[in-house]
């Protein structure tokens, strides 16, 4: 079972930025696919956005131009830049890994935009 520690998360008013990271248990470079979902009071866990070491990223289209997820191995961490970030982001972010068809996840940090 891949423990995953996540930290980053507070509260920042509309426009601002924060940043989350994710540090895994496991080498990162051996997890197929990294990212980030978010969820709000009642709602699933949602997409983020998603990448794995081969640059390809899937991201939500309400965070792209906004929103960038990064990976740096000498660190074995994985990053969520948020910019402009806006009352809509608010919700608990969770950092999730999957390998060999298995997912795990993060215990989830609070991020709240106020206007």
């Amino acid at each position: 079972q891949v423990q995953l520690v996540e930290s980053g998360g507070g509260e920042v008013q509309s426009g601002g930025s924060l940043t989350l990271s994710c540090t895994p248990s496991g080498p990162l470079r051996n997890f197929d696919v990294v990212g980030w979902y978010r969820q709000t009071a009642g709602t699933q866990r949602d997409l983020v956005v998603i990448t794995n070491h081969a640059g390809v990223t899937n991201a939500a289209e309400s965070v792209k131009g906004r929103f960038t997820i990064s990976l740096d191995d000498s660190m074995n961490t994985f990053y969520l830049q948020m910019n402009n970030l806006k009352p809509e982001d608010t919700g608990v972010y969770y950092c999730n890994v999957e390998q060999w068809g298995y997912t795990s996840w993060g215990q989830g940090t609070q991020v709240t935009v106020s206007s």
